[in-house]
């Protein structure tokens, strides 16, 4: 097969870019040809959802889309890779605090504001964060769980020279008054000079495009606030941003005092030999994630080519980069691939393979779905530990050619006990029957499954793909129908899926945009689909059992849903965590908070080159939908199937727990038993039981003490039990 050519800008578009300070475009796909079906077939293929595919949840609007305010900036309004939307601990009066960048018109300097919205989601107050007319931008947020604080961060040039800081402002918020901001401080001053592992060292580096996070401090009664920003500049070939991580130690009461905070700053020195290498060029497209163990998680994908971006370099492409104790320690980086190998049917029934490379038929060992087109992700952490990410995967070869209309929503799960990637079909979903698949593909939802579909027309047999309403196809997972839109850089721009945190219940919400509706219209002339011309859809799948089981999504549009009538969603970001509102018969409920932005005129103005010449902006956007989750995998079974007879131990349960979790485990026979609780150095904790017992259920609880009874430490810990010549070990989470 050819090698792969790298699609880059023009150097009127990287000029252009430099000044605005939005991402710029590049990639190492190569698009391919898809190849016609050979006959209109739609009525006579097997319909996708007739039988493979769940209903999706029951939910209801517990606020309606509300107006937060115009802004005549049409461009990604939150954080690139972050949540701008988060939940107020019900301690501190609940609702949610947001932020996005904007401008209220069309020529004035575009301002990073704030909003807080009360229990009931109606605006309690909206503004700037500061009164200075600075250029300001991709700003985010973090709460502080114990006191409600929310800590805000975004880039801007707070100096004379011409590189933009991360500035940071924290609000008192006393007695349920937002707004009360403290004195605005610089968290990274830019330029700032890195030095790789090699020894080279740069001195015009630009940390910007913050993503805050909070998470526990070594510091008694403190918390730890992390702002994680890129790089702009590189010395390789394209883009490589590099990331610097600024953080400080605080509580409530240093905020209400308007105490300055002490900042510290880290890199990963992988990411810095990457930014400063001429030989090879790697673009990360990751983000950052802490868990309540004091481990910090950088996690995504990369590409990688050779020097002048011409030839890939076929290696291992999602990562997570680790740092325990805090951001203190030393990172590590632990890779895999994304890859997801498949099979390539024949176009007609002997005939040769459908999908075709610049050589011909793609053979099947080089047919794979891999990660892509997924530069706007984040990264969340589940109850269990593990650590999720959530983007766009695309039907590929090996080395990076790829068809547009095969791209589909999945997440890969890193699981910090022992290291391993798993990932997960969210949109759509294999066949529940279909043991032979290893994810979905279009052209087999039936059994036998192995042997792709085909219908006969005329003596012939054609092949056929997924019908979803009415039509072959099955995803258009971006907010856009246009891919040549900016420069033929839709796909990197608009591209933005988002998956939440897990709330203590193992709920989880993905939130993306698919508009596979517009553009049967408005590229395949399909005039059933006029309504939906000028409308992106909101789509929202969740889970009740941290990613476990996810559901066919709920879709938010303005044809369908009438509470959109006349909004045309963009730029969609979920709340940090489903708050949790109680149990509907074995149905876990949980209210979901929404941003996003209604876009007046579809596509952006506001990035160059612009995709339409009307300044005329759009509306901020809060909604919130109480949902009725799926029932999922029992939380007593680890496993996503009925343990077999010779398995005894059980998960615990609650988990994560706090402060107590029972651990149960079934006898066959009876027989000497040993259960004990450890760290994860492998160092005993807590022996719950160590004698002889009968047969059948067993169940003791650990109260999160060590052997002499003193409170142990938040963080990951595994049960293991000996017993009837057996020995099996779980993991479970300590949460203070």
């Amino acid at each position: 097969m050819k090698r792969t050519i790298l699609v880059m800008l023009t150097l009127g578009l990287v000029f252009s870019f430099a000044f605005a300070k939005e991402m710029q475009p590049g990639t190492n796909l190569r698009v391919l040809s898809t190849p016609e079906l050979g006959v209109d077939k739609i009525e006579a293929a097997p319909n996708y959802g007739a039988s493979a595919v769940k209903a999706a949840p029951q939910y209801t609007f517990t606020k309606t889309p509300t107006s937060i305010i115009t802004n005549y900036y049409d461009y990604m309004i939150g954080s690139y890779n972050g949540l701008p939307l988060r939940v107020i601990p019900s301690s501190e009066g609940g609702g949610y605090f947001l932020t996005f960048h904007g401008k209220r018109q069309p020529t004035t300097t575009r301002r990073a504001f704030y909003a807080h919205m009360d229990e009931n989601g109606n605006v309690v107050n909206n503004n700037e964060i500061t009164s200075v007319q600075n250029h300001e931008g991709y700003a985010t947020v973090a709460v502080d769980p114990i006191s409600g604080k929310p800590l805000y961060a975004w880039h801007a040039n707070a100096d004379s020279d011409a590189e933009l800081e991360v500035q940071f402002a924290s609000d008192a918020f006393i007695a349920g008054i937002s707004g009360l901001f403290n004195d605005v401080e610089v968290a990274i001053n830019n330029p700032q000079t890195i030095t790789a592992p090699s020894g080279t060292s740069t001195s015009n580096n630009e940390f910007i495009w913050p993503t805050a996070q909070v998470g526990p401090s070594p510091i008694d009664g403190k918390r730890r606030v992390y702002i994680a920003a890129r790089n702009s500049e590189s010395i390789a070939y394209g883009p490589s941003e590099n990331l610097q991580i600024a953080y400080a130690d605080f509580n409530g009461d240093e905020i209400e005092m308007g105490m300055p905070m002490v900042w510290n700053h880290i890199t990963i020195p992988e990411m810095n030999a990457w930014n400063m290498d001429t030989n090879e060029w790697r673009r990360p497209f990751h983000a950052l994630t802490t868990d309540n163990a004091g481990n910090l998680y950088y996690a995504g994908y990369h590409f990688a080519t050779d020097g002048d971006g011409v030839d890939s370099i076929i290696e291992p492409d999602i990562d997570v980069f680790i740092c325990p104790n805090y951001g203190q320690g030393t990172w590590t980086r632990v890779t895999d691939y994304s890859w997801l190998q498949t099979w390539n049917p024949a176009g007609t029934l002997g005939g040769e393979g459908y999908f075709q490379d610049d050589d011909g038929a793609v053979p099947d060992g080089e047919l794979i779905y891999s990660l892509a087109n997924s530069s706007h992700i984040n990264a969340s952490v589940d109850d269990l530990g593990r650590v999720h990410v959530f983007g766009v995967w695309a039907l590929s070869t090996k080395d990076s050619g790829y068809w547009p209309p095969y791209q589909v929503v999945k997440e890969f799960v890193f699981d910090p006990a022992d290291q391993s990637f798993v990932i997960t079909d969210v949109f759509p979903q294999k066949h529940p029957d279909d043991d032979f698949n290893v994810s979905f593909v279009p052209w087999d939802m039936e059994a036998p499954f192995g042997q792709p579909e085909y219908t006969e027309v005329d003596g012939s047999y054609y092949l056929d793909m997924a019908v979803l309403y009415g039509h072959p196809g099955f995803a258009w997972p971006f907010p856009h129908w246009d891919r040549t839109a900016h420069s033929d850089a839709m796909f990197f721009h608009y591209n933005n899926t988002k998956i939440t945190e897990a709330n203590g219940h193992g709920m989880m919400a993905a939130v993306w945009q698919d508009c596979q509706r517009a553009y049967w219209y408005n590229i395949e002339n399909d005039v059933d689909y006029m309504a939906y011309s000028n409308t992106p859809e909101i789509f929202v799948s969740v889970t009740p059992d941290n990613g476990k089981t996810w559901s066919e999504p709920i879709k938010l549009n303005n044809q369908e849903v009438p509470e959109f009538s006349g909004i045309k969603p963009m730029w969609v970001y979920p709340a940090d965590h489903v708050i949790y509102t109680g149990m509907q018969g074995n149905n876990k409920v949980g209210k979901l908070g929404i941003m996003f932005y209604n876009d007046f005129t579809w596509g952006s103005n506001a990035i160059d080159p612009s995709y339409h010449p009307n300044p005329d902006g759009g509306e901020v956007m809060f909604t919130e939908l109480e949902i009725v989750f799926p029932i999922g995998v029992d939380p007593a079974n680890d496993d996503n199937t009925a343990p077999a007879i010779t398995q005894m131990l059980r998960q615990n349960y609650p988990n994560p727990f706090n402060p107590e979790t029972t651990i149960s485990f079934d006898m066959p026979k009876a027989g000497n038993v040993n259960l004990g609780v450890y760290n994860t150095k492998g160092q005993l904790v807590k022996t719950l039981v160590n004698g002889n017992l009968g047969n059948g259920r067993q169940s003791y609880v650990w109260n999160g003490t060590d052997e002499q009874g003193q409170p142990v430490s938040s963080g990951l810990y595994f049960y293991r039990l000996s017993a009837n010549g057996q020995v099996e070990t779980k993991k479970m989470m300590l949460m203070k």
